[in-house]
C-alpha cells in the first residue's frame, strides 16, 4: 500500500508536469537554520509519507513554470533561481493584494451608498403611495359634487407625482456624486502606488515612485510660493463647502442653493447642525462640522505662523528701515557707546535724530547693550539691525541710499583684518545702484591702508585712523600737559567744537578784522572757494575774504554764533620779544605699539637735539629694531633723538625700579599691543603701571608736605595720593586709556594726565560725521606738519597784573601769528575755550596760561 501510493504520487507529479522538490524552495527559505532543513535529504531513514497538512502547505506553493519546462538543470540550480526570483514575487504580491484591498473597500463603499439610495427610495415611494390613496380619496369625494374639477386635479396629481420622481432622483444623483468626489483621491492614489510599484518593480532601488515625486512636487510647490497655503486652504474649503452642500442636497427636501448655505455654515460654525432632524441630515452635518473645525486648526495655524513670523523678523532685526537723513553705523566695537552719545548731543539742537546701527550681531543683544549705557539720547531713536555689511541686500536694509552719513567702525582685533574689511564694506556701499545720498566716514587702524580705502570710495570717503591719530595725540599731551582735556572739549560735541559757514557780510575784509567780529566765537581760518574750497588754518592777517569764501570758527553750536559791528581794541605790544626756548628731554615709553616708528619720528621732528627716548618693554631688542625697521624707519638717520632699550615687564615693580624714573620729563604708558584687543585687560595693565610709577617716584623724591589745596583737592602729611601728587608735579605721565570707566579712577586721584583713546577716536567720527570738511582740519591739527595746538605761559603776551581783555590779547597774539581760542587760570582745574565777554577787561596772572593754534616749530 506504501507501494502503491507512493507509485500514485509518482504518477500524480509526472502527469501534472510539476517535479516535486523535497524540501520546497519556501520551505529552505523558511527553514534554513531549523531543524528540518536536512530532513527529507538523507537516505539512510526510511521514506515517510507526508502528511495530508504538509501536503497541502506543498501544494499551495506555485513554483515557477519556466524553470522546469525550458532548462534541465539540477534541482539545485532550479532552487537557487526560485530563491533569486522570489524579492520581485514578494514586491508584486503586496501591491496585488493592495489594489484587492482598495477594489474591496470601494466596492463595499458602493454597496453602503446603493444600499442608503434603495433605503431612501423606498421610504420615499411609501409616502408617494400614502399621499397618492389621499389625494385619490378626496378626488372621489370631490367627484361627486365637482366632476369636472376631478380630472383636473387628477392629471395634476399625476404631475406631481412624476416631478417628485424626477427630483428625488436629481437627490439620489447629487449624493452619490458626492461620494464618489470624496472617494476620488483615494482611489487615484492608490492606483498610482499600484501602477508606480508595478513599472518599477525590477529596479526598485534606482527609481523613485509617483507618490514620492507627487509629494515632493507638493512639497516645492507649498515652500516656494508664499501664498500656497492659504490658496490651498481656500480650495479645501470651497470642495467642503461644495460635497457638504451636495451631500445636504441629496438627504434632505431642500433647494441647493440653501444647502450650499447650510454648508457654509455649519463649516463657519460647529454648533450649527445641533438643529438637524433625521439620522441622514445629522450625519452630513457631523461630517462638514467635523471638516469644518480642521479647516479653522489649519487657518489658526497658518495665521498663527504668520504672525510668528513677523515677530520674529522684528525681534531679529529683518525688517527694512524706513527712514531718511539718517545716521548710519556699521560694525560694532567698544567705541559704539561713546559714538551714539556725540551723535545725540550733536542733534539735541535738532530735537533729536535717528541712528541706525547694522552689525553682525543679535538684535536683541545690541539693544539689550545699548539699554545698558549711562547717558541721556536726548531725542535721539537708536534703530537696531542684524546684517552683513558686506551684503548689498542687508545695506538697503537700512536705507544705505538715504542716509546723510555712513560710519564704518573698525573692528577689534587684528589691525590688517580689520582694514580689509573696511575695504570690502566701502566696495560694498560703492556697489548700491541707487547711490549714496551722504558721504562715508572709516575708521581705519594702519595709515599704510588709507590710500587704498580713499582709492576705492573716492570723494565719498573721509578716513580717521585712529591709532596713529591717537599716538600723535598722545606725544602732544606728554610735552604739554593738560592738553588732552582741551582736545576733549574741542572734539566732543558738550562744549565748543569746529563750524564752517558762509557770511556774506563780512567779504572784503580782513582776516584781522574777522577775527574781533564775532562776540560768540573764534575764527581759526577761512575756506577759499578760489582754491577749490581748500581750508586755510591762521591765515595772515592781511588776507581779504573773497565771495564764496566760508569762515572756520569755534563755536558752542552752529546758531548761537553771528557777526557784529567791530569793537575797538587796543592792540599794545607784546612784553618782550621772546622766543620759547628748546632744551633737551628724555621720555619714557612703557610698552609697545603697532606705529612705535611713526612715534618715533614725530619726536624726533619736535624735540631739541640730544634728548633721549628710552623704550621699556617685554620685546627683545633684535625683534624692536627689525620691526622698527621694517616699519620705515632708519635709527641712524635720527637726528635730535638716541634710543635707549630696556627689556622688562612694566607691571613688575623690581623692573620698573632698574629706571631712573625720577629723571624723566614725561613718560608715556601705552596700550601694549599684546593685550589692546582687551580694553579692560589693557587698562588694568596701564593702571597697574602708573600706579607703580608713581610710588617709586614718590619714594625716590624728598617729600614737602602740602597744607594747602591743589585743584580742588588737600592731601596730609603721609597720603599716598599726595605723595604721588608732588611725584606727578615733576613728571608727566601719559596714560592711553581704551575704556572710559577707567576715566573716573584717574580723574579721582589727579596723579595723571590721561588720553582715552575710544573716546577720542569716536569724537572725531562723530564730527566727522556731521560735517565731513571738518575732517581736513583735524588732519592738518594732527600731522607732523602745519598748524597744531599748544599751550602758552601767560608772559608771552602780557605783564603781571595788566588789565586786558581776551580781544587784546588775540591782538597780540596775532603779532606772533598765533590765535588764542581759550585760557586757563592758575587756580582753575580746566581750560575755557571761546570764552564769552570778549571784551570786558580784567587782571591776569604769569601763571595763567593761553590755548593757542599755531604753526609747528
Amino acid at each position: 500500500m506504501l507501494s502503491n501510493r507512493k507509485g500514485n504520487m509518482d504518477s500524480e507529479t509526472s502527469g501534472s508536469g510539476r517535479d516535486w522538490f523535497f524540501p520546497s524552495p519556501s520551505f529552505l527559505r523558511s527553514s534554513s537554520s531549523s531543524q528540518y532543513g536536512h530532513r527529507f535529504y538523507s537516505n539512510s531513514k526510511p521514506y515517510t509519507p507526508p502528511t495530508l497538512t504538509r501536503i497541502r502547505h506543498r501544494r499551495r506553493v506555485k513554483f515557477p513554470r519556466t524553470h522546469t519546462l525550458t532548462n534541465d538543470k539540477p534541482q539545485l540550480s532550479d532552487t537557487q533561481n526560485n530563491v533569486n526570483s522570489s524579492p520581485n514575487n514578494n514586491l508584486i504580491f503586496p501591491s496585488q493584494s493592495r489594489f484587492q484591498f482598495a477594489l474591496l473597500t470601494l466596492t463595499i463603499v458602493f454597496f453602503l451608498l446603493l444600499l442608503l439610495l434603495l433605503l431612501r427610495n423606498a421610504h420615499l415611494e411609501s409616502q408617494l403611495t400614502k399621499l397618492q390613496g389621499d389625494i385619490l380619496g378626496l378626488n372621489i369625494i370631490l367627484h361627486a359634487c365637482h366632476q369636472l374639477d376631478t380630472f383636473n386635479v387628477t392629471s395634476s396629481s399625476s404631475q406631481d407625482a412624476n416631478s417628485g420622481l424626477s427630483e428625488n432622483f436629481k437627490r439620489n444623483l447629487a449624493l452619490f456624486f458626492s461620494f464618489i468626489l470624496l472617494f476620488i483621491p483615494l482611489i487615484i492614489f492608490k492606483y498610482i502606488d499600484y501602477v508606480s510599484k508595478s513599472i518599477f518593480s525590477d529596479n526598485l532601488s534606482e527609481r523613485v515612485s509617483l507618490n514620492k515625486q507627487l509629494a515632493y512636487r507638493v512639497d516645492v510647490f507649498l515652500s516656494v510660493y508664499p501664498y500656497a497655503k492659504p490658496l490651498v486652504l481656500l480650495v479645501a474649503t470651497v470642495l467642503l463647502i461644495l460635497l457638504g452642500g451636495l451631500a445636504l442636497f441629496g438627504v434632505t427636501t431642500e433647494d441647493l442653493a440653501h444647502c450650499l448655505w447650510l454648508s457654509w455654515t455649519y463649516v463657519a460654525d460647529s454648533g450649527n447642525h445641533a438643529s438637524s432632524q433625521g439620522i441622514g441630515p445629522r450625519l452630513v452635518a457631523i461630517s462638514i462640522s467635523f471638516g469644518g473645525m480642521l479647516i479653522f486648526a489649519m487657518m489658526l495655524g497658518l495665521v498663527s505662523d504668520a504672525i510668528s513670523e513677523k515677530f520674529d523678523s522684528l525681534r531679529k532685526g529683518k525688517s527694512e528701515v524706513v527712514e531718511q537723513n539718517h545716521t548710519l553705523i556699521l560694525g560694532w566695537s567698544d567705541k559704539l557707546g561713546s559714538l551714539l552719545n556725540q551723535l545725540a548731543i550733536a542733534n539735541e539742537s535738532l530735537g533729536g535724530g535717528t541712528v541706525a546701527v547694522m552689525a553682525e550681531r543679535d538684535k536683541e543683544e545690541m539693544e539689550l547693550d545699548i539699554a545698558k549705557m549711562e547717558f541721556d539720547f536726548k531725542g535721539t531713536s537708536v534703530i537696531c539691525r542684524s546684517g552683513s555689511p558686506l551684503i548689498v541686500a542687508d545695506l538697503k536694509k537700512v536705507s544705505v541710499s538715504k542716509a546723510r552719513a555712513i560710519i564704518v567702525l573698525a573692528e577689534d582685533g587684528n589691525a590688517d583684518q580689520s582694514d580689509a574689511r573696511a575695504l570690502r564694506t566701502v566696495l560694498s556701499l560703492t556697489g548700491v545702484k541707487e547711490g549714496l545720498r551722504g558721504h562715508i566716514v572709516v575708521e581705519l587702524s594702519d595709515l599704510d591702508n588709507e590710500v587704498l580705502v580713499k582709492l576705492v570710495g573716492g570723494d565719498l570717503v573721509e578716513t580717521v585712523v585712529a591709532h596713529d591719530v591717537i599716538g600723535r595725540l598722545m606725544i602732544q599731551c606728554a610735552r604739554q600737559p593738560g592738553l588732552a582735556q582741551i582736545w576733549e572739549d574741542i572734539l566732543g560735541f558738550e562744549n565748543c567744537e569746529f563750524y564752517i559757514k558762509r557770511w556774506p557780510q563780512l567779504e572784503g575784509m580782513q582776516f584781522e578784522d574777522v577775527l574781533i567780529s564775532f562776540p560768540a566765537a573764534i575764527p581759526c581760518g577761512i575756506k577759499v572757494a578760489s582754491y577749490d574750497g581748500k581750508i586755510i588754518l591762521n591765515p595772515d592777517d592781511s588776507y581779504v575774504l573773497q565771495e564764496g569764501d566760508e569762515i572756520l570758527v569755534i563755536a558752542e553750536d552752529d546758531d548761537t554764533y553771528a557777526p557784529a559791528s567791530l569793537p575797538t581794541v587796543w592792540r599794545g605790544s607784546l612784553p618782550k620779544d621772546f622766543v620759547y626756548p628748546k632744551s633737551p628731554e628724555r621720555i619714557l615709553f612703557c610698552g609697545w605699539r603697532r606705529d612705535m616708528e611713526d612715534m618715533i619720528m614725530v619726536l624726533d621732528a619736535s624735540l631739541a637735539h640730544g634728548s633721549e627716548l628710552w623704550m621699556f618693554n617685554d620685546v627683545p631688542e633684535k625683534e624692536r629694531e627689525k620691526k622698527l625697521t621694517d616699519g620705515g624707519l632708519d635709527i641712524n638717520r635720527l637726528e635730535n633723538i638716541s634710543l635707549v632699550n630696556r627689556d622688562g615687564n612694566a607691571v613688575i615693580r623690581r623692573h620698573l625700579e632698574s629706571l631712573p624714573l625720577e629723571s624723566f620729563d614725561s613718560i608715556l604708558i601705552l596700550a601694549d599691543e599684546s593685550v589692546e584687543d582687551s580694553a579692560i585687560q589693557a587698562d588694568s595693565r596701564s593702571l597697574a603701571t602708573l600706579l607703580l610709577i608713581r610710588d617709586i617716584q614718590a619714594r625716590r623724591l624728598p617729600y614737602v608736605a602740602m597744607a594747602s589745596q591743589t585743584h580742588g583737592g588737600s592731601f596730609s602729611k603721609g597720603s599716598w595720593i599726595g605723595e604721588m601728587k608732588q611725584a606727578s608735579d615733576k613728571t608727566v605721565i601719559i596714560s592711553e586709556i581704551l575704556d572710559p570707566r577707567t576715566k573716573n579712577l584717574l580723574s579721582m586721584s589727579r596723579i595723571s594726565d590721561y588720553v582715552l583713546s575710544n573716546e577720542l577716536v569716536s569724537m572725531a567720527l562723530a564730527m566727522v560725521a556731521e560735517d565731513r570738511q571738518i575732517n581736513d582740519v583735524l588732519e592738518e591739527l594732527f600731522a607732523e606738519e602745519g598748524n597744531e595746538m599748544h599751550i602758552r605761559p601767560a608772559d608771552l603776551y602780557l605783564c603781571e597784573g595788566e588789565e586786558l581783555s581776551f580781544y587784546e590779547i588775540m591782538l597780540r597774539a596775532r603779532q606772533r601769528r598765533e590765535i588764542v581760542i581759550g585760557y586757563r587760570l592758575d587756580n582753575a582745574e580746566r581750560a575755557v575755550i571761546n570764552p564769552p565777554a570778549k571784551t570786558d577787561r580784567r587782571k591776569w596772572s604769569l601763571k595763567d596760561v593761553f590755548v593757542v593754534i599755531t604753526e609747528k616749530e
